[in-house]
């Protein structure tokens, strides 16, 4: 009976290795639609940003020196 027991436990862990790869899979998918959602760059330090209000917001606190891009005025 001592197989059947450890036959039983390596499909546990075999399962459990499977699921664990299906999450990271999932992670990297996740990762991948996050930085598709970053349209905006600075021109200055090429950060990214997903909309044009945080985009105006990040220039006006990092860059204040710097002239406001023609896009941005109007948001």
């Amino acid at each position: 009976m001592a197989r059947g027991q450890q036959k039983l436990q390596s499909q546990a862990k075999a399962q459990k290795k499977a699921d664990g790869q299906k999450k990271g899979h999932n992670l990297h998918e996740q990762k991948k639609a996050a930085a598709k959602a970053l349209v905006h760059s600075c021109p200055v330090c090429k950060a990214q940003m997903p909309d044009p209000k945080t985009f105006k917001q990040h220039f006006e606190n990092k860059h204040p020196k710097e002239t406001l891009p023609e896009g941005l005025k109007d948001v």
